[in-house]
């Protein structure tokens, strides 16, 4: 057999599967992971914090031992200097294989006193003047370069020289910079090349720092560097990286957007200053695995029942049972599914149930789903809708509002948090999937509804552009509640052609399997991942 151009892929995240999760990476990088490493070609190994809520032990992870004194656990610091002040952090880590891929934790205590990946909760605000459960972590720029660092310490320590490593976003989009400017790890990484991955550009994402000083003191990075990398004045991670690395993002329109429209505006024109730069932004839509999200075996899921949308059966009677389940759930006289709700459902299974999961915030367009939904409840006297997420106090707030409205009570159903049970519920339950994103690198969540039988409605931007509009879904372009309004009342005349939803649920599914799963994907990523380590070779030679 031919040995593979790229046999030997680190990589870097705040987030990794069930693990440690708060948005779409920690499956993008799991997924991932575990397609590279599948077919025992190559060697994968990642990287993230051990944070305050993560039970090493439960995931089969134990210390790393020292390599140079086996009867000890391996400590090593790491410098973190805060402007003048020389300091340094101590770092253990915990390892060990999670199926075919090498996990490696970081213990440190700035990441052990954090009890969620990237805000602030109530335990961690107790007694704390100046913090509030959720905000951002005040050290995020700190958190960063220790992940880094210290990922690169262990590298050298363990005498791994990978062909590649691939940092997830703005929180690992450093290490191309440190590998390059660093003396030490600059010869010792001299044939690894580096891809980051622009999971999300948006304003707020990139992890920068507005103190040049601290910036250049903890990273011990040149100045040069530092203030030749500035994005609204402030150190950018992401135009640092691209003065090292490959970038790519996680569908081709979004890269497309940033570095060809207006949409760009959101980033703080990142994508137009790489561009300008000479810095092609690459596009690579993200993948899934099927079979993780297959309610063939609903009991796996935690599904009342099982069915398969991609069948020639006609009714779906599994789905049905399904959504008669949640709907008894969420009833006035049970009202409970082991998570925060507020308002109930009457509960006929006769009706079209529309859904939204995920992070209420602006970005995700929840503003124009809640109005929307109440000018197309008011319209038509059938409907119900299900809330599932948590975020904005604001966003919150106006759904609770609207769950308590006169005409409402009874329709709409708010379920506060997140539980992955109870998402698979209200998957398998919703007959339509609402994206009403402003805008959306990629989207994971269409493919999830998609492979539960529930059809997507969605904006027509970023990667929700794989959505085909009354093929695999619906979509619409504008991005105004009006234009939300418009979707779903094609969706309620969708919900009366049973034949239609059926071709429509089938379609998707099969896109899915032939276009989308990971083992396609990743083919991409490999020659990504060969680029990335020519152009490092082409530098040295």
């Amino acid at each position: 057999m031919e040995k593979p151009p790229i046999e030997n892929i680190w990589m870097l995240s705040r987030e990794y599967g069930d693990l440690a999760g708060a948005g779409g990476i920690k499956d993008v990088v799991r997924q991932l992971a575990d397609s590279l490493a599948g077919d025992g070609l190559r060697k994968v190994s990642v990287v993230i914090p051990m944070y305050g809520f993560v039970d090493p032990k439960v995931h089969d992870l134990s210390p790393l031992a020292d390599p140079l004194q086996s009867d000890r656990n391996l400590r090593f610091q790491v410098d973190m200097n805060y402007g003048l002040e020389e300091r340094r952090e101590e770092c253990r880590v915990w390892g060990g294989k999670v199926g075919k891929v090498f996990l490696y934790l970081i213990e440190a205590e700035r990441f052990l006193e954090k009890t969620n990946i990237y805000t602030y909760t109530e335990k961690d605000a107790a007694g704390q003047e100046g913090i509030k459960s959720g905000t951002g972590h005040y050290d995020y720029f700190a958190m960063n370069v220790l992940l880094q660092k210290s990922s690169l310490e262990l590298m050298v320590i363990l005498g791994e020289k990978p062909d590649v490593i691939h940092c997830h976003d703005g929180h690992t989009a450093l290490v191309p910079a440190l590998i390059h400017e660093c003396q030490g790890w600059r010869g010792y990484f001299r044939d690894t090349g580096c891809l980051v991955t622009i999971h999300n550009a948006g304003v707020g994402y990139h992890q920068e720092v507005a103190d040049l000083p601290f910036a250049h003191g903890v990273t011990g990075l040149p100045l040069r560097s530092i203030g030749s990398n500035r994005l609204d004045g402030k150190f950018d991670p992401f135009l640092a990286a691209g003065q090292y690395a490959l970038l790519n993002t996680v569908s081709a329109n979004y890269a497309r957007e940033l570095q060809e429209t207006d949409e760009d505006l959101r980033t703080d024109w990142l994508g137009h200053t790489l561009l300008q730069r000479g810095v092609a932004i690459e596009g690579i839509t993200n993948g899934i695995c099927p079979d993780l999200f297959s309610p063939i075996n609903g009991e796996s899921l935690g599904i009342s029942a099982s069915y398969d949308p991609a069948s020639p059966d006609r009714e779906l009677l599994g789905k049905r049972a399904c959504k008669k389940h949640l709907l008894q759930l969420l009833s006035l006289d049970s009202g409970t599914v082991g998570i925060e709700t507020f308002g109930y459902l009457q509960g006929d299974v006769t009706q079209p149930l529309f859904t939204f999961i995920g992070r209420l915030s602006e970005q995700k367009g929840v503003d124009h789903f809640l109005e929307a939904i109440e000018r197309l409840f008011t319209e038509h006297k059938y409907g119900q809708a299900v809330i599932l997420g948590a975020g904005s106090a604001f966003l919150e707030a106006g759904i609770l509002s609207l769950v308590e409205k006169e005409g409402m009570q009874g329709r709409i159903c708010f379920l506060r948090g997140y539980s992955p049970e109870v998402a698979n519920m209200v998957y398998a339950a919703g007959d339509f999937f609402i994206i009403p994103s402003r805008y959306e690198p990629c989207g994971l969540t269409d493919y999830i509804a998609q492979l539960f039988g529930a059809v997507p409605v969605v904006h027509h931007v970023g990667g929700l552009v794989k959505v085909r509009d009354g093929k695999t879904g619906l979509s619409y372009s504008g991005g105004s509640a009006g234009a939300l309004l418009s979707a779903l009342q094609r969706a309620l005349n969708l919900y009366e052609n049973k034949e239609e939803l059926r071709t429509m649920q089938r379609q998707a599914v099969e896109l899915i399997r032939e276009k989308y799963t990971w083992n396609v994907v990743l083919k991409k990523y490999v020659e990504l991942y060969t680029k990335a380590k020519n152009q490092r070779t082409i530098e040295r030679g």
